[in-house]
């Protein structure tokens, strides 16, 4: 049998402390500001699509387009990392989020279904934008030593712990700035976020790919088959796609079951808490103990929040499922990330990290149509049954990784 690639054969370039430094702090800040334009596209999306939709049933379809944006602009923004640079990839997301805010105020002061229909091409020009955000944690491993690779891809993601407090303090702060149409500022002020991002985003300084790195590598149909790559492209889509899943469904199942508004606002804040906020040590987890054991621990733990979710319908069983989901989240998410970059040599990684962000994301845009309907044909309690079956077939693939690599691990150890 053919050995898996293995990341130590190949030394990268490693840059100066100074610039490893200035690179994550741009990207951690980047980081925030664009997860405060996804939470501007979450916090109206629905509010906007309602009042301008032909149908009610089309009110969420602006969050459904967002959420396709992602899953279809990913490959897209790894061809052009790929041939220009990641900067070249980040401006053109920047790009996207400022066409998404201009393009949602147009929206809303043209009104009616073509209004509606523009706000549905600005929730895709967001999507977009989120989709190049995705590469900002691998972006961060670029030009750093193999040892912090994990550490520098799990503080970039802390920004988004900024993002879960400036994203709904910016549409509160400008929900009312233009009584007439509906968020107008709102929306000015997601296309001046996205601006000052791409100013922040000049600064990142990250090696342009070579004519080697552009025509060299391996065939991705190869690196996708790899046991590794499957473990993490399974672990890391099923932790979103659970996630989303289980986020999407609780305020209305709350709601359903007598719960406050304010209360169910409380849960998801905590929730993105949660998300973040353990980012700021994940990566040295991840260095000491091994991406593999990290997921494992994400896994468990969105496996417990789908059984606290089931003890019983008070408050505190809807904050604790959100808290911990959050928690399962971030290892599960960020371990899958972390063993994203031992499955490829330099010259391979964007091809192989949009591929990776593609079967993540689309797969938790199946996620999200189904979440809704599942809750409002047969209840909450199926909605976490349902998270279980998937989160067995994760289990496997690990074990199946665990299995596969171990031998070779153990041949290498007895060579040496």
């Amino acid at each position: 049998m053919e050995p898996e690639f293995s990341p130590a054969a190949e030394t990268a370039p490693v840059a100066s402390a100074r610039v490893q430094r200035s690179n994550i702090w741009r990207l951690a800040i980047a980081q925030a500001l664009a997860g405060a334009n996804s939470v501007v596209a979450y916090a109206t999306g629905a509010i906007v699509g309602s009042a301008l939709a032909p149908s009610p049933i089309l009110a969420t379809l602006p969050l459904t387009i967002f959420v396709l944006g992602m899953a279809l602009c990913t490959l897209p923004a790894g061809a052009i990392a790929g041939r220009y640079g990641r900067r070249a990839a980040f401006l053109s997301g920047a790009g996207a989020g400022v066409l998404a805010g201009l393009t949602a105020v147009v929206a809303v002061y043209v009104g009616g279904v073509t209004g509606f229909w523009l706000f549905c091409l600005s929730t895709f020009f967001g999507g977009a934008y989120a989709a190049v955000v995705l590469s900002f944690r691998f972006a961060a491993a670029d030009a750093v030593a193999p040892e912090r690779k994990a550490q520098a891809l799990s503080l970039v993601m802390a920004g988004g712990v900024a993002a879960g407090v400036v994203g709904p303090q910016l549409v509160n702060w400008t929900m009312d700035l233009l009584p007439q149409p509906m968020f107008a500022a709102t929306f000015y002020a997601q296309a001046a976020v996205a601006a000052l991002s791409a100013v922040i985003l000049l600064g990142v300084r990250l090696p342009k790919p070579t004519a080697q790195a552009q025509k060299g590598g391996r065939p991705l149909s190869l690196i996708v088959k790899q046991p590794r790559f499957i473990a993490a492209a399974t672990c890391g889509a099923i932790s979103y796609t659970l996630m989303n899943f289980l986020m999407t469904a609780a305020p209305l199942a709350m709601h359903m079951h007598g719960h406050s508004t304010a209360s169910s606002n409380l849960g998801l804040q905590w929730h993105v808490i949660a998300m973040f906020a353990p980012s700021f040590f994940t990566g040295k987890l991840i260095a000491r103990f091994g991406a593999e054991r990290v997921m494992m621990v994400g896994l468990v733990l969105i496996g417990l929040s789908a059984a606290v979710g089931l003890g019983g319908m008070q408050v505190v069983h809807f904050w604790w499922t959100l808290i911990l989901l959050g928690l399962g989240w971030n290892f599960g998410f960020l371990g899958a990330s972390a063993l994203v970059l031992e499955c490829h040599s330099e010259a391979e990684k964007t091809r192989v990290q949009s591929a990776n962000d593609f079967i993540v994301f689309g797969l938790m845009a199946l996620g999200s149509f189904a979440s809704g309907g599942i809750l409002s044909a047969y209840g909450w309690s199926t909605v976490l049954w349902a998270s279980f079956p998937p989160l067995a077939i994760t289990v496997v693939a690990l074990a199946v990784l665990q299995s596969r690599t171990k031998p070779a691990a153990d041949a290498t150890e007895s060579a040496a």
